[in-house]
């Protein structure tokens, strides 16, 4: 059975004027569209990874506006495995060490007291609780979580980020940080920004080379997940992903 979730992570609709008056700081957004306001009213799940970094950001620079500058550190956190050093982030343009060293140390204590470390997997409604959040991006990103024995998140990453309707994934690079882990099992997932969940042929062709590659390693392939802002597809439920043998 399906399980639905409001339409709640959207990217926001704000629009900016051209020219010298775009709104450097988010107080000289229209009240209903400043992120702040919209997390004390509605609470910070209705809001887009990238509403999120505008509020901690609070404040762009001459030229660029704070939308646009948490969009360019939403790329660079997309592009990482890890936490990126603040060094990478002092090179964006208007981020500064100040601002550098905030984000560093939010990402840090978020991992820190809340990471999906340990998160148990049963159900593919539980592999959206984790990923729903890359719903929002524009191009497909290909996301793995590690899983231990006993089916519990040790990582999750994003592996690959493709174009606006499909990603390319090579099954090494799948398989690269998962071994590193030393998981037993593994979770793949991928949105499709086009709303449209039934697989794809590409999508059909990479589940069968994972699996088959997880049958060699002696990984157990739990899952691969399509998902969109509100609501998911999953191979494992809609029986097109074989039992994988798990090694001794």
């Amino acid at each position: 059975m399906n399980v639905r979730y409001p339409d709640c992570f959207a990217e926001s609709q704000v629009r900016y004027p051209g020219g010298k008056n775009i709104p450097r700081d988010l107080r000289d957004l229209p009240p209903d569209q400043r992120p702040r306001e919209r997390l004390l009213s509605k609470g910070p799940t209705v809001l887009s990874d990238t509403e999120l970094l505008m509020i901690i950001l609070n404040t762009g620079i001459q030229g660029k506006n704070v939308t646009e500058l948490a969009k360019e550190l939403m790329e660079l956190l997309d592009n990482h495995t890890d936490i990126p050093p603040v060094e990478e982030f002092s090179r964006l343009s208007g981020m500064g060490e100040a601002k550098a060293s905030v984000v560093a140390a939010m990402l840090e204590f978020g991992r820190r007291r809340w990471g999906y470390s340990g998160t148990l997997i049963r159900h593919p409604s539980e592999i959206f609780a984790i990923v729903r959040h890359y719903a929002s991006r524009k191009q497909e990103c290909f996301i793995s979580i590690s899983l231990n024995g006993a089916h519990e998140a040790l990582a999750v990453r994003v592996v690959t980020i493709g174009l606006v309707n499909r990603t390319i994934v090579h099954p090494r690079e799948v398989f690269a940080d998962i071994i590193q882990d030393r998981a037993a099992a593994f979770v793949v997932a991928h949105n499709h920004p086009s709303g449209r969940l039934q697989p794809s042929p590409e999508d059909d062709e990479i589940t069968f080379r994972l699996h088959s590659a997880a049958e060699i390693l002696g990984l157990h392939f739990l899952d691969h997940l399509i998902f969109s802002e509100n609501s998911w597809w999953s191979y494992r439920q809609n029986g097109k992903l074989p039992e994988t043998k798990q090694a001794e």
